[in-house]
């Protein structure tokens, strides 16, 4: 039988930050998912406005087996691709080249039922009756997994077969997908010097009233130790997690301190990517980190327990990650290497002044579209396209993972919207309590403390024309800490964009640096 589920009020969370343009995927992009991005446009691919209604709809029933008789409670959508193109539809939407897909909520949704994705469903970048003309593939997914900001390819959803259909559709009847798979457990591929660690987290378990657990790559160092090992730990782009480990023998940007332990450590989660920031909707993530994760760590890979043997690292959302932890546990970390940072400074925001009256995320002062990425200096992503992306999406998307992490939670128990998703207006009250995470006004409001207790540790480097426009608060952070005498070492490496600024010559850098700020606890061993 067919029944229609109420229509989904969109519970994205939008988040401006960075991560997998093609060059930047080091961090973050699944081999599966890289088929989708590399395919080249077809007519699918840029939908322009249609002349008239598609006439296609989806009815999507499930096979009791994916949910064990289960009635299901999630989010359902059916993903699009272009004829002919490869890879799966499901590990989409792809940032840059986004295909239609569209999507609804649902609630005890039964076996023998149908959900209908019609003109009702949200969707991207219209709804279904506008979808061009074209030849395409379709494949439904079911997003029931609340931990990870992965759709199609998060282990634990659902998904199906996937069918070819032409629009528009030459009948009114719904097109049939079927759910019949689960994503398996991504299995971790121990090596030699690339071992994996998980820890149930109490602290986070007892948050979100379910187990949650530590993640993460321990990557031994090149030469076996004598004795105890200073650590260094990685927390990468969105999108990425502890699988990227194996990046950082291979890459010649990543490979600093190979004769310390480095740790690559999860940071996804339902919400996108939760930064190591005690939050009011991802819970204490710092907090956890400190207290219960890294000690493990250290007495399971012999770890020297020592502030100064403790340092941090991370690349664009794992950048201000990095940043933030240092930042929030002055004594407990012993220096941060942050590349192209998420925007360390609210002033910029992704050129965005969120604390400024009368600012606008979808236009600037004179009218203009605001954008969010560019190649060299051509924009070529758009804050309004991205951010009714993500409302298709649910949570879990990169602009949404700034709410989640800087907004207070809302009555109905979802992150403070910054923006709404209609006008653009920037809420003030929403963004005066992002305030707490700014890091540029948490060092200044707190300096008297914290810069005696950060002295010689802080680096943070960016690339000039950065593709999503990050180094302008980078700029500011630098200006800051020069009037407040600190010692900060803060480079804008000219000409170097998000991608590219990770190089041999920055890791050897960095690796040189890092040798000098272990050297000390070495010594005293």
């Amino acid at each position: 039988m067919t029944r229609r589920l109420d229509q989904p009020r969109p519970t994205s969370i939008l988040s401006a930050a960075c991560a997998s343009l093609l060059l930047i995927c080091a961090y973050a992009t699944s081999a599966s998912a890289q088929a989708v991005i590399e395919a080249k446009p077809k007519a699918a691919d840029a939908p322009k406005a249609a002349a008239a209604a598609s006439n296609v709809s989806f009815a999507i029933t499930y096979t009791e087996k994916v949910a064990q008789g289960s009635p299901i409670t999630g989010r359902v959508y059916v993903m699009l691709a272009a004829a002919g193109s490869p890879g799966e539809p499901r590990f989409g939407p792809n940032w840059f080249r986004p295909q239609p897909f569209f999507a609804r909520d649902v609630r005890d949704w039964k076996p023998g039922e149908a959900v209908v994705i019609d003109a009702q469903a949200v969707g991207f970048p219209d709804a279904i009756d506008k979808l061009a003309p074209g030849d395409y593939r379709a494949q439904a997914v079911v997003r029931v997994n609340p931990d990870t900001a992965k759709i199609g390819d998060g282990e634990g959803n659902f998904f199906g077969p996937i069918v070819d259909f032409k629009a528009p559709a030459a009948a009114a009847e719904a097109i049939k997908l079927t759910v019949d798979q689960v994503v398996p457990p991504h299995v971790f591929k121990e090596t030699d010097r690339i071992k994996y660690a998980e820890l149930v987290s109490p602290l986070l378990s007892a948050f979100h009233g379910r187990e949650i657990k530590h993640q993460a790559a321990v990557i031994l160092p090149k030469t076996p130790p004598s004795g105890k090992s200073p650590a260094v730990y990685i927390i990468t782009g969105f999108g990425g997690d502890h699988h990227s480990a194996p990046r950082y023998a291979q890459s010649p940007g990543m490979r600093f301190a190979e004769d310390m332990t480095r740790i690559v450590l999860n940071a996804d989660c339902g919400t996108g990517h939760h930064v190591f920031a005690d939050s009011a909707n991802n819970g204490p993530r710092g907090k956890a980190l400190t207290e219960e994760f890294i000690p493990y760590l250290e007495k399971t890979f012999n770890l020297i327990p020592d502030p100064r043997a403790r340092l941090v690292n991370g690349h664009s959302s794992g950048g201000w990650s990095s940043l933030w932890l240092q930042v929030a546990y002055p004594d407990f970390f012993g220096g941060v290497w942050s590349t192209s940072p998420d925007p360390v400074d609210f002033r910029d925001f992704q050129r965005i002044d969120v604390y400024a009256a009368g600012e606008n995320m979808f236009k600037d002062r004179q009218g203009e579209r605001r954008p969010l990425a560019r190649m060299g200096t051509k924009p070529i992503l758009f804050y309004e396209p991205f951010s009714k992306m993500e409302d298709v999406m649910g949570t879990g998307g990169q602009l949404g993972s700034f709410e989640a992490v800087f907004s207070p939670k809302g009555p109905d128990g979802t992150p403070l919207r910054l923006w709404d998703r209609k006008t653009g207006e920037i809420d003030a009250a929403t963004a005066k309590a992002w305030e707490s995470y700014d890091i540029r006004l948490v060092l200044e409001r707190n300096w008297p403390t914290l810069g005696p207790k950060l002295a010689g540790k802080l680096h943070v480097i960016t690339g000039s024309i950065d593709t999503f426009y990050l180094e302008g608060a980078v700029v500011k952070l630098k200006a800051s800490l020069e009037k407040l005498g600190s010692d900060a070492d803060v480079e804008i490496i000219p000409d170097k964009d998000h991608g590219n600024i990770l190089d041999r010559n920055l890791a050897e850098r960095i690796d040189h640096q890092m040798k000098a700020a272990v050297a000390p606890v070495l010594e005293a061993k």
